[in-house]
């Protein structure tokens, strides 16, 4: 057999795998081959929404299921025997594996990352790869397992049989826990970006300790009841009846398929608790309270919990006088983990102080490279009141005529202190703005106020703006807010893909951490977040991806500069655009490619080979402060939206800001390097629109900067005049330079008047596709004749194209 003509998948059919199931490795349970283990970046240009490649491994080798100790990576016979070791210990280092190993169907390399002595990388032959037991035996030996650790690490995952399994990041993240728990350790920080899977994660530790016989009675803590309630039915299932609510309200919830399930409770009418269960879930606010009646945990004994799960952590648990934190301090003898997508350190929190260091992190920019999370674009708008401050005239009084406090308001004042409607009715209708242009008025949209005050307010602006949908059905605009029933009523409805309605929800806070709401894809910002773990909160309410309704990418509107923490280094997970619309420009930004700010995967501007489509290009969009301080009202005073600059990220990553021109210069520039080389490419493009189109496709706004410059210029001579500071003629000067040369005289009068007509409609239009025989039926053409007619008036229809193509550099044959 001649090797070097085998492929790559012939090498791995041929020659790896039958020495690795020689070696001992059970081919159904030990050995996958071409495991894909991301998904592939999701990529914006515009409204085109592609995935680039996704990683896979030729092969992983597990010793039991979800427990990968071994990676190989396979090259064809033409390569030699370690040409493939760099990928493969790229793909280990991702995947948490210690053994690595490289072929090309001679032999192996392999590469032992424990460092456990002897030669990093060696030599091996085809009948030498190593045994299962062999690898397992450097493993534990690598970790420092005791029999008993030994027993607790290798117990099964929960597989229900549907082939869903833990992804790689939660299967490292459960993996590391499991084995600090075998070897003792009793503070565990786990650090996942909202919408990676943490509850899932959490069960699945939660699942194997418990089945180990090595945990026997659990806690999980979280702070929202949805979370509670969703987290039952979901990802808690596999429990059943060992599984219960502490709660005294009996419940019930609906599941995702339609069917309504009775949550099980542990606490009665009497408050008497049911110590009968393994696996408790709980609210914080249910359990605790101010007052030592409301200490329910205490009716625990200190020694009753083996594990305590803590959701979201970062929150009120992470303060060391925090009532939550004492319901920890209580339970001090159990394994405590803490999960949480934004760890929290300041000089007064700590949650790292109470937990340690994060045994494994998962961020928000990696999810997004992986593919697992949707990236999304920012739209900055900025209101002239937010930034020139309103100091009221003398005498001003407010609603109730009381004079109004004479000093400037500002940002945060508004809302706060301060009520502005008309603000509040500009930022509704920008919304509203929005999401008519975007051609879909049904994505699920989350707009987060000051406080339930204004977030009820901001409802009744929304309505206005939106009466006919409104009475279509009167739950199209919502609030859901900790103190509105009727609303929290609908939460349900809110974050479930199968229903339509609400669909614009406004709140203050309830919504901002732990509700999946899979299909949000606009969030509006209509307050200041002053903290960064907020902030991630709150972008982590748009980043799960619902491929069923294409929603692979979500856009963030924010009024108030919340959008600033982009700038600080503890934010990761760049936007794939920032736009900034002035005073009379839309609200939806225009197209432009994704920034290469990524020095390990850029992205190029247009889909490569590697690359597939996933959304066509179709109009997809992609608290409370002082809640018992009276506010003055004052009306009439007005508002509007002022400056327009574009920020972007540039090739180091960095947000730059810019004038629109400068900014557009600077991209031109980059796109055509001198005057010359633009005039070649523009004289030799068969259409000149393809040159247009390209520029929009790279998100130069053209037709902006003409309105800007108010002359009437076509592209042409917006990019000479922008670009290479050339004296620009308007579409007018340049039709009248072609009359003078009475160019049209070799022609007949039928098809001079058509030329004359076509110049006509540049001059007016400046229409690029002059030579597209549909331009033929329209007026005044229809007039004339048949397109027909009017084209054998030039002879046939190359000879007309001929034509046009004349007209078209003649009217660009004057470059100043």
């Amino acid at each position: 057999m001649d090797k070097g003509a085998l492929s790559e998948r012939d090498i791995c059919t041929k020659f790896v795998l039958p020495a690795v199931k020689s070696s001992g490795w059970d081919e159904m349970l030990q050995i996958r081959e071409e495991v894909y283990f991301t998904k592939g970046r999701i990529i914006v240009r515009g409204k085109l929404v592609s995935r680039g490649k996704a990683k896979k491994a030729d092969f992983v080798l597990y010793y039991k299921p979800n427990i990968p100790i071994a990676v190989i990576e396979a090259k064809d016979n033409n390569h030699s025997v370690g040409d493939g070791m760099q990928q493969a210990l790229d793909y280990a280092t991702t995947l948490e594996i210690p053994f690595v190993f490289s072929s090309n169907g001679d032999g192996f390399v392999f590469h032992d990352r424990t460092g456990a002595g002897g030669a990093t990388e060696t030599n091996l032959s085809l009948d030498a790869f190593p045994s299962p037991a062999d690898l397992w035996a450097r493993y534990r030996a690598w970790k420092g397992l005791t029999p008993e650790a030994e027993q607790i690490v290798l117990q099964d995952y929960f597989d229900d049989g549907s082939g869903k399994g833990p992804r790689y990041y939660q299967m490292n993240a459960v993996n590391a826990a499991i084995e600090a728990i075998a070897k003792g350790r009793d503070r565990i920080l786990l650090v996942m970006a909202t919408g990676t899977g943490k509850t899932y994660t959490a069960f699945q530790i939660i699942w194997r300790l418990w089945k180990a016989g090595r945990k026997k009675r659990i806690l999980f803590l979280a702070d929202r009841n949805v979370l509670i309630d969703q987290t039952m039915v979901n990802d808690f299932r596999p429990f059943g009846a060992a599984m219960a609510k502490l709660s005294a309200s009996a419940g019930t919830i609906e599941r995702s398929d339609g069917t309504v399930e009775e949550l099980t409770t542990a606490i009665d009418r009497h408050r008497r608790i049911d110590t009968a269960y393994e696996i408790y879930l709980g609210l914080y606010q249910a359990i605790t309270g101010p007052e030592e009646r409301q200490k329910l945990f205490r009716e625990f004994s200190p020694g009753f919990f083996d594990l305590i799960v803590i959701d979201e952590c970062h929150r009120g648990s992470a303060a060391e006088d925090s009532a939550w934190r004492e319901i920890l301090k209580h339970f001090s003898t159990a394994t405590q983990i803490g999960l949480t997508a934004t760890p929290k350190e300041t000089a007064y929190v700590s949650n790292i102080d109470y937990f340690g260091e994060p045994l494994y992190s998962y961020s928000l920019k990696q999810g997004i490279r992986d593919g697992f999370l949707a990236p999304y674009k920012v739209i900055k708008v900025h209101i002239d009141r937010d930034v020139e401050g309103y100091r009221p005239e003398r005498g001003q009084v407010d609603r109730e005529g009381e004079e109004v406090e004479d000093r400037i308001y500002n940002t945060r004042d508004f809302d706060r202190t301060l009520v502005l409607d008309d603000r509040t009715k500009l930022v509704a209708r920008k919304v509203t703005a929005f999401l008519k242009e975007s051609g879909d008025r049904f994505q699920k949209t989350i707009v987060f106020c000051v406080d339930q005050e204004h977030a009820a307010r901001m409802r009744q602006a929304l309505i206005n703006e939106n009466a006919a949908l409104v009475t279509e059905n009167h739950r199209y605009v919502m609030r859901i807010t900790g103190a509105d029933a009727e609303g929290q009523a609908q939460l349900g409805n809110f974050i479930d893909p199968e229903s339509k309605y609400p669909v614009l929800v406004t709140t203050s806070r309830l919504l901002s951490t732990g509700v999946d709401a899979q299909t949000c894809r606009l969030i509006v910002l209509d307050r200041e977040v002053g903290s960064m773990t907020e902030f991630k909160q709150i972008v982590g309410r748009g980043t799960r991806i619902h491929e069923d309704t294409k929603k692979f990418y979500f856009t963030l509107i924010d009024f108030r500069g919340a959008t600033s923490h982009f700038a600080d280094p503890d934010f990761d997970g760049e936007p794939v655009q920032i736009y900034e619309p002035g005073p009379d420009a839309l609200m939806t930004p225009p197209d432009a490619a994704p920034p290469a700010s990524d020095e390990d995967s850029p992205i190029p501007p247009a889909p490569g080979p590697d690359e597939y489509i996933v959304d066509g290009p179709r109009d997809i969009a992609i608290p409370g402060f002082g809640e018992g301080q009276q506010k003055i009202y004052v009306d009439g005073v007005g508002a509007s939206i002022i400056t327009e600059r574009i920020e972007y990220l540039d090739e180091n990553g960095r947000l730059i800001t810019e004038s629109l021109r400068d900014f557009t210069r600077k991209a031109l520039k980059r796109h055509f390097a001198s005057l010359d080389d633009f005039l070649k490419r523009w004289k030799s493009a068969e259409r000149k629109q393809a040159i247009v189109e390209e520029l929009e496709a790279e998100g130069l706004p053209l037709d902006r900067i003409a309105e800007e410059l108010g002359k009437d210029l076509d592209a042409f001579d917006l990019i000479c005049h922008i670009a290479f500071d050339r004296k620009p003629l308007t579409r007018r000067e340049r039709a009248e330079n072609v009359k003078k040369r009475d160019m049209f005289t070799k022609y007949g009068s039928q098809a001079r008047a058509v030329l004359d007509a076509l110049l006509a409609k540049y001059q007016d239009e400046g229409v690029f596709n002059l030579d597209d025989p549909r331009v033929l039926q329209i007026s005044p053409f229809d007039r004339m004749g048949t397109p027909v007619q009017l084209i054998k008036a030039f002879g046939d229809r190359t000879d007309f194209e001929r034509a046009v193509h004349e007209l078209q550099s003649a009217l660009y044959q004057e470059t100043a």
